[in-house]
């Protein structure tokens, strides 16, 4: 088992405002965790909808939905207005996740064998951990691409209803 960044969400929702730290070199003012939470809650809390409101509002296409009907944002063209924010009805794309600024996590994967990543330590709510996980629907962990677990009590699941005439 491999070890993963795993953000429990149900702990991180409890923070105000992000505080944890990100070592990534380039851009001190970098939150790295703010797109990790971002790429989790498009992946495990939005509902996908059919319609994608969100996906219309906003005035640059800088909203997809993409075949598997996962979000995604392009960051060069969202100019933060938030409209994708405020047009969702279930109010599952956080305004804060929207930022203008570009912040990216890159893993800390040139470190990871010397330390864990600056986030880890740096949570003072514990939400972020770098740990083996085994992924388990059934205790709300769900892995997210390569590197990142997370953990959810809020799972959102499209099911396929059959009409009755």
């Amino acid at each position: 088992m491999e070890k993963r960044l795993f953000i429990d969400l149900d702990i991180c929702s409890e923070c105000p405002e992000c505080v944890a730290k990100c070592s990534y070199f380039y851009h001190p003012q970098n939150n790295g965790l703010i797109t990790l939470l971002e790429l989790a809650t498009y992946s495990i809390i939005c509902r996908q909808c059919e319609e994608g409101t969100c996906v219309k509002s906003c005035p640059n296409d800088a909203l997809e939905k993409q075949p598997d009907s996962i979000l995604k944002r392009y960051n060069l063209l969202c100019v933060s207005c938030k409209s994708c924010s405020h047009a969702c009805p279930f109010g599952t794309i956080y305004p804060e996740l929207v930022p203008y600024f570009v912040a990216k996590c890159d893993w800390c994967l040139d470190r990871i064998e010397e330390r864990d990543p600056d986030c880890v330590g740096s949570c003072p709510l514990g939400a972020v951990r770098f740990q083996e996980v085994k992924e388990s629907p059934e205790e709300g962990i769900y892995f997210v691409g390569d590197n990142l677990a997370i953990r959810s009590s809020i799972r959102w699941q499209r099911e396929e209803v059959e009409l009755k005439r």
